[in-house]
């Protein structure tokens, strides 16, 4: 599993181990990591701002991200008194199965995984809530949806594989028209079914 920055220019790529993914998984945590990588180098008054809380608590989660590698401090934007961050990687990538002789690091993948599911669900909402505003073309090009296969294990990892180098190469090619591009969420999911009980 992986979650992958807007960002663009040379892919750094962080593979998580057992502290980070206990780390990364509280929800204020989990937020400024995405808000560095979606938005950008920050302060801490910024992301509190934007993320409606205060400014220690802010601070202090920075600290416990830096310190496992996740953010960094970004001295060149530094001014006075003022500790700007950045995240470190633009993905994080993670096997769920690396962790399944660490309980308290599977707990930590288990809440994960169910974070970005609701976020996932959040997003596509606020999009079909504003959807009936935006351009025609915007409008057309956006799609949800879902289909079912019939897979073995190994040919749904080639297929999870292979739409992730289909996005990679979109995010990594020119984009044709620049006045006219907008910040995409894709989000791929793709695993078996299991039947209600």
């Amino acid at each position: 599993m992986a979650e992958e920055s807007s960002g663009r220019g040379p892919v750094r790529t962080v593979h998580l181990d057992g502290r980070q993914i206990r780390t990364l998984a509280h929800p204020l945590r989990l937020r400024l990591l995405g808000a560095l990588r979606m938005d950008g180098p920050a302060t801490a008054t910024t992301l509190a701002d934007k993320l409606r809380t205060n400014t220690g608590a802010t601070s202090y989660h920075l600290r416990q991200l830096a310190d496992v590698g996740l953010v960094v401090e970004d001295p060149d934007r530094a001014s006075g008194r003022q500790r700007w961050w950045r995240a470190a990687h633009d993905i994080t990538h993670f096997e769920p199965t690396d962790f399944d002789g660490d309980p308290d690091a599977r707990a930590a993948v288990e809440w994960l995984e169910s974070d970005w599911i609701r976020w996932m669900a959040e997003q596509a909402e606020r999009w079909m809530a504003a959807a009936r505003n935006a351009d025609r073309a915007w409008r057309e090009a956006a799609a949800i949806g879902d289909m079912m296969l019939r897979l073995d294990p190994t040919r749904l990892r080639a297929l999870n594989d292979e739409l992730h180098e289909v996005v990679m190469r979109y995010r990594d090619e020119p984009v044709p028209d620049p006045a006219n591009a907008r910040d995409v969420f894709v989000f791929l999911s793709a695993f078996p079914r299991v039947e209600e009980r």
